[in-house]
């Protein structure tokens, strides 16, 4: 799988960028005075400034839908796909979906709209802000190929944020199961959106899962970039290529491009050892 994540992003190491949708239809803070429009207006000129800028590849995401839920109703899918597929012309490098925290509505969307990969918590089982997270990969995994979408690959984050795991087992045990049971790339979060993540954990999981593509999945920034891209095998990046450095901000395309800088400079350099 390390040599498929790089078949697919064309890169050693990918940078992967959120898309961060503005609230969509039927969620508090979506704008109804503006609508649709304002949506796709908002995605496409992030877009534009994250493929100049040279990421390796894109995260759509409702970031702004909160407060976020375990399951979500078929206007947000529909929203989602809708938005999506109003710029798919405009997408120029592999794409992922992520509805938080509904891996089944993230893999709807990712069979409608051509999407390669889907981000979600697939494993384990959390307290959190929202109540009990215990997602079933059975079921998960059996409606991925009841709708054709087999080829969609899983990126399992097993240290959400907003959430603790229940029980006692390491986080190198958790990314070893979560491997064993069909997750195809390990993600390692911070405790909220944009926050840095623990590389003691990203060490950990990487050297329990050799095989298996470990990815930061939040709190990079272009001066921490360097340090992450000698542990993980990627990241995904978001808050920090925006505005201030504001999570629902507007991406920043200096901010955005001075990241990817310092990720080829890092990418650029030998193996240590």
């Amino acid at each position: 799988m390390t040599r498929r994540l790089a078949d697919l992003f064309g890169a050693s190491k990918p940078i992967i960028a959120m898309v961060h949708l503005p609230a969509l239809p039927g969620r508090p803070r979506h704008d109804k005075r503006a609508g649709m429009p304002r949506l796709v207006e908002s995605v496409a000129r992030d877009l534009a400034a994250l493929q100049a800028a040279g990421v390796d590849g894109l995260l759509f995401c409702n970031e702004a839908d909160l407060p976020y839920q375990l399951a979500t109703g078929p206007e947000i899918a529909a929203g989602l796909a809708a938005v999506i597929g109003a710029v798919r012309t405009q997408i120029a490098v592999p794409f992922g979906v992520n509805i938080v925290w509904d891996p089944v509505a993230s893999l709807a969307v990712a069979a409608a709209t051509g999407a390669c990969f889907v981000r979600e918590v697939f494993t384990g089982v959390y307290e959190s802000d929202l109540g009990i997270m215990q997602p079933d990969l059975g079921s998960i995994a059996a409606y991925r190929e009841q709708i054709g979408a087999g080829q969609v690959a899983l990126f399992g984050n097993i240290t959400p944020e907003f959430a603790s795991t229940i029980g006692q087992r390491s986080v190198a045990d958790r990314a070893r199961s979560a491997a064993y049971l069909g997750v195809d790339v390990i993600l390692i979060s911070g405790q909220i959106t944009g926050m840095p993540l623990d590389l003691g954990e990203l060490a950990a999981a990487k050297a329990a899962v050799p095989g298996v593509p470990v990815l930061a999945n939040t709190g990079t920034r272009a001066d921490t970039i360097a340090r992450i891209l000698s542990i993980a095998d990627g990241a995904i990046v978001g808050t920090s290529l925006k505005t201030d450095g504001q999570t629902f901000s507007a991406v920043d395309p200096g901010r955005a491009a001075r990241f990817m800088d310092a990720a080829r400079a890092a990418r650029e350099r030998p193996a240590p050892g």
